[in-house]
């Protein structure tokens, strides 16, 4: 297999050469068509010769860390942006708002929620409202897990959160967890009142 030459200090000895994900040099020209510059204007900007920037466009040369470098700055974009394309689905515009006190009841005997943003699917998060009726540890036959993440938000009251590896810990209004949700967890209230919270399950 023919390797591709490198760019500059960019050397199979050099500690600082870059290697790129695929389709780079396809990102960079797309990058640069939708700011409506030619290649000379991206060679001002980022003081890359014109002729390496046609090559790393056509995916002839691999750009050193330098250079990457350069062409964040001049291209006036954050590292990410340069190797992540923005998907369609990121751009489609969904909105969906739940009016207090209207969202998709899912009662339990233990946790009283709300599922809010409802309407959206294939969403990449689980926002829902909950009353803690839970009033000790004990009403759970077993631990809540699942895969994700999750982060809770005491809304108001007071509740304990218990999870596998670590002490139970009190958290009132205003305080938040967030954990790895495939670890065993369960909340409970402890104020007079059943404590509501936020709870969002990153999937």
């Amino acid at each position: 297999m023919v390797s591709r030459p490198s760019l500059e200090t960019a050397t199979a000895s050099d500690p600082d050469q870059f290697v790129e994900p695929l389709e780079l040099g396809k990102r960079v020209k797309a990058i640069r068509l939708t700011k409506g510059w030619t290649l000379e204007e991206v060679s001002k900007r980022t003081g890359i010769a014109r002729s390496t920037l046609s090559k790393i466009e056509n995916d002839q040369v691999s750009p050193s860390f330098a250079i990457v470098q350069k062409l964040i700055h001049g291209l006036e974009m954050e590292l990410p942006q340069l190797f992540v394309e923005t998907k369609e689905h990121s751009i489609a515009g969904r909105r969906d708002i739940t009016k207090a006190g209207q969202g998709e009841p899912h009662p339990t005997a233990t946790y009283e929620h709300e599922l809010l943003g409802f309407s959206i699917s294939r969403k990449k998060m689980v926002p829902f409202k909950t009353i803690v009726r839970a009033r000790s540890f004990d009403e759970f036959k077993e631990w809540v897990r699942h895969d994700g993440e999750e982060f809770l938000l005491v809304l108001s009251g007071s509740v304990t959160f218990f999870s596998e590896f670590y002490e139970p810990v009190e958290l009132s209004e205003g305080d938040s967890v967030y954990y790895d949700a495939a670890m065993g967890h369960i909340v409970v209230s402890t104020s007079a009142v059943d404590a509501q919270i936020l709870w969002v399950v990153a999937r």
